[in-house]
């Protein structure tokens, strides 16, 4: 439970200060639960990671914020798994690849969409303030457009880009043996509304068909890891893009009758879908992203 409420005050400062060099990561225990044979997630402050291990090396899927490097890798090692060799960066925010540095420096080939090192590779300005490029060591090696495939310690693990989203440089990771998907910031469980990074390209429509893909991809099987909130089924997953489809629906019809952003907040278009009130993403500011992405300029 502390880790969960860290990591949803944490959220806010990973665009203002990647590193966040200033919070007390002490108390965080990064935590591992196995999915499949050779497939974990490790939850503690900041993304979810994805683990893959074998005899052809360790694929991380996100690192977390810079100061929680060693207790990842302790975590990695507990699990039986030799040093990180392989990371993917689900997107570019602090919290999924402020551990990057350092991987990179241990020797990780670093793997991302082409706009996760475009926008790591330069100063970016978000809602949340300034953030710096990152040092060469710490940016994608790797980029690709549409997606690639690695085939690795006995399974094709598929990493799959997806139109503008949570941003404009999402991935999903399918492990197609071990039945596991990893979807970054495209899915919040439970946990909060989704986050629509607009200042980082982000578009509400992309969250629905980034979730109506993972579906077409998952069976009743699937083991779905989230960008943040507990492990998920895909019938979990199925309830989420028929939320924000009908909250958009809602929003898009207030906006054509002309009603202002303050009148459509009154509607309370969001209430009713059980997402935590308090979350990182509170109805009202869902509303707000949603409303900027649908509003004619």
């Amino acid at each position: 439970m502390i880790n969960r409420l860290l990591t949803a005050a944490l959220l806010t400062s990973a665009f203002a200060s990647p590193l966040c060099a200033q919070e007390d990561f002490s108390k965080v225990e990064v935590k591992a639960e196995q999915l499949a044979p050779g497939v974990s997630v490790l939850f503690g402050a900041g993304g979810n990671i994805g683990v893959s291990h074998g005899e052809d090396g360790t694929v991380l899927i996100d690192d977390q914020f810079a100061p929680l490097t060693p207790k990842i890798q302790a975590a990695v090692a507990a699990l039986g798994a030799s040093p990180v060799k392989f990371l993917i960066n689900t997107h570019w925010h602090g919290d999924h690849s402020g551990g990057n540095e350092n991987f990179g420096k241990a020797g990780a080939l670093i793997m991302a969409h082409d706009n996760v090192r475009v926008r790591m590779a330069s100063d970016q300005t978000t809602q949340f303030g300034e953030v710096k490029a990152s040092p060469k060591v710490a940016l994608p090696v790797i980029t690709y457009a549409e997606g690639l495939k690695l085939h690795l310690n006995g399974e094709e693990v598929r990493v799959i880009s997806v139109p503008p989203a949570h941003t404009d440089g999402d991935s999903i990771v399918h492990w197609t043996k071990s039945n596991v998907i990893h979807m970054g910031d495209l899915f919040f469980h439970k946990m909060s509304f989704p986050f629509v990074d607009r200042s980082s390209g982000g578009d509400v429509r992309g969250v629905i068909a980034a979730a109506e893909k993972t579906l077409a991809m998952a069976d009743d099987q699937t083991k779905i890891i989230p960008g943040h909130g507990p492990g998920a089924s895909r019938a979990e997953l199925l309830a989420y893009p028929d939320m924000v489809s009908g909250i958009v629906g809602k929003i898009d019809g207030a906006i054509k009758s002309g009603k202002t952003l303050e009148e459509i907040k009154a509607m309370k278009p969001a209430d009713g879908y059980g997402v935590n009130p308090s979350g990182f993403i509170t109805a009202d500011r869902f509303i707000e992203m949603v409303y900027g992405t649908l509003k004619p300029a």
